[in-house]
């Protein structure tokens, strides 16, 4: 990353409450980012109307006929444009896409996630079901780097979430995005500003 203000791009599949969290934090001056674009592989995701509402750059990507995985071309694209947009940095906010080559080579290090659980429990999808399915008494989310292995990159930080008598994945899921929520901007102005992270252009 470069020496200035860190350049993000932004990816993801919904409707975009932890970007939301992301562009306020950068609003309000708590997270030092410019976000030069965001990227959804759903063409009505409720993150691009956020980013065209903020006058954000923002594009849909065609993931590929097959619903359950991210095409080649795809991936290639995706790096094309991130290239493009000068990213230094990748945020992934609810991006339900494996990435690999070219993306995890050209951005080895510089794509973090926010994950669900308290990582290494419950990786991969619908780790709040699993969760609860498990009768653990806290859960949470965690925010990590994006590797080859899913849910398993450097754990960067993480917040709890105590399961309560009675929950449900209805119930469950609205605290746990409230703790990513208030996670996610502050983990990734500790990590975009750590010399440790910092891949020189």
């Amino acid at each position: 990353m470069s020496a200035t203000t860190p350049r993000i791009a932004v990816l993801g599949s919904g409707a975009g409450s932890n970007f939301v969290a992301v562009a306020n934090a950068i609003a309000a001056g708590t997270l030092d980012a410019t976000v030069v674009l965001v990227v959804s592989d759903y063409s009505n995701a409720g993150i691009l109307k956020h980013a065209a509402d903020r006058d954000l750059p923002h594009v849909f990507l065609d993931p590929g006929p097959n619903p359950n995985r991210f095409a080649d071309e795809a991936q290639i694209e995706l790096a094309r444009l991130l290239r493009e947009a000068r990213a230094d940095a990748i945020v992934c906010a609810g991006f339900m896409r494996v990435l690999k080559a070219p993306m995890l080579t050209e951005w080895a290090g510089r794509i973090i996630n926010i994950h669900p659980s308290l990582l290494p429990q419950f990786r991969g999808r619908d780790a709040i079901s699993q969760a609860l399915a498990a009768g653990i008494p806290v859960t949470g989310c965690t925010v990590h780097l994006v590797t080859e292995e899913i849910d398993s990159g450097e754990i960067l930080a993480q917040s709890e979430v105590p399961l309560l008598a009675g929950d449900t994945k209805e119930t469950l899921t609205p605290r746990i995005n409230a703790a990513e929520r208030a996670l996610y901007p502050s983990a990734l102005q500790k990590w975009l500003h750590s010399p440790g992270s910092r891949n020189s252009e």
